[in-house]
């Protein structure tokens, strides 16, 4: 069973940066397709979007309202995968999860928007105030 525990989130005022962590545990290979995703106050879970999106081969894609901000990185060697976010905005307020999909499919921000992921972790929030 794959499990995932998110850490980071703070509080920062606008134009600051903060870099969240995801610990993957009960992994059987390292060609997941991983990825961040955020869910705003207020919104339903349908209303969770993909942020950034890492496959097995390090390739990465971006939502449009946060690229050139964010960056995804992962850790094959310690299992971490990591969101540097650079230049927030209080519309990025929002609960940050990580997910993992096992699947062989398309692993871009908007296929996985689409299609969900298989694994989540409880979320880390991030705060922003302008």
């Amino acid at each position: 069973q794959v499990q995932l525990v998110e850490s980071g989130g703070g509080s920062v005022q606008a134009g600051g940066s903060l870099r969240l962590s995801c610990a993957a545990s009960g992994y059987t290979k390292h060609k997941y397709c991983m990825g961040w995703f955020r869910q705003a106050p207020g919104k339903k879970r349908e209303g969770r979007e993909g942020v950034a999106t890492i496959d097995g081969d390090g390739r990465t894609t971006y939502a449009d309202s946060v690229k050139g901000r964010f960056t995804i990185s992962k850790d094959n060697a310690k299992n971490i995968l990591y969101l540097q976010m650079n230049s927030l905005k209080a519309e990025d307020t929002a609960m940050y999860y990580c997910a993992a999909y096992a699947g062989g499919g398309n692993c871009s921000t908007t296929s996985r928007d689409r299609y969900g992921m298989d694994y989540w972790g409880k979320g880390t929030l991030v705060t922003i105030s302008s």
